[in-house]
């Protein structure tokens, strides 16, 4: 057999494999980090306006909230409890959101649900909404403990209903009995609620986690507080 037979006979089953890897980890990699979307601003930069984009058209009714009912600003923030980035906004910018905005009557936040990283994503999202039907005072502090014991991404550890029975078991003022009923007894209900936010956000063009719209501006990805800042004193005026 001659040299070149020989090269291409192994080059070109390395070069398959090597292409398919590639396409593979681009697949992974726009799959579970934000996308930018047009009319957002890269992370140098504050979220631009996006005229299509109203929190008026924006279902929220039934959603978990925290913020008074009568807020002039609502924001709608879609997430998933798998997701990294996530917790990096709910543990790192949303205090100071919640202090400024929150606490003195000019915001009122939405959680919608946006589960996408597999089925620990899912079971995040049914506790969830039994969480905030059962014991909506307690839903925040909840909603905390689930970012703080969260792992690695995916279904790799932490997340699933055992996981989620044994965090309730240790919150204050939780029976995780209860929850772990109610949510096996509503699960077509809840997960009818979570697909209708799906809807919601996918109508603008939100595929990723986290996304918000504060008034006009749709933002995905876990922007540092002045980005926030800065959409929500516009969506005040």
């Amino acid at each position: 057999m001659e040299t070149n037979e020989i090269t291409n006979k192994f080059f070109l089953p390395a070069a398959v494999i090597i292409a398919g890897l590639f396409i593979a980890g681009a697949v992974m990699w726009s799959g579970s980090h934000p996308a930018q979307a047009p009319g957002v601003a890269g992370p140098a930069g504050a979220p631009a306006a996006a005229p299509s984009v109203n929190i008026a058209d924006i279902k929220t009714a039934g959603d978990p909230f925290i913020g008074q009912a009568t807020a002039p600003v609502t924001i709608a923030f879609w997430s998933d409890f798998q997701c990294p980035f996530c917790k990096r906004f709910e543990l790192d910018t949303l205090p100071q959101i919640i202090t400024d905005y929150v606490n003195t009557g000019k915001v009122k936040v939405v959680f919608m649900d946006f589960p996408f990283l597999g089925n620990d994503s899912i079971a995040g999202a049914l506790y969830s909404r039994s969480v905030w039907k059962l014991y909506p005072d307690q839903y925040f502090a909840w909603r905390t403990a689930m970012y703080n014991a969260q792992d690695e991404e995916g279904d790799k550890g932490f997340g699933n209903a055992a996981t989620i029975d044994k965090l309730d078991a240790t919150i204050t003022g939780l029976d995780a009995a209860k929850i772990a009923a109610d949510v096996k007894a509503n699960t077509t209900v809840y997960e009818a609620a979570i697909d209708a936010d799906k809807a919601e956000a996918q109508k603008i063009g939100v595929n990723a986690t986290p996304s918000f719209v504060i008034g006009t501006q749709l933002v995905q990805g876990a922007y540092p507080y002045a980005n926030f800042k800065s959409a929500i004193d516009a969506a005040l005026k």
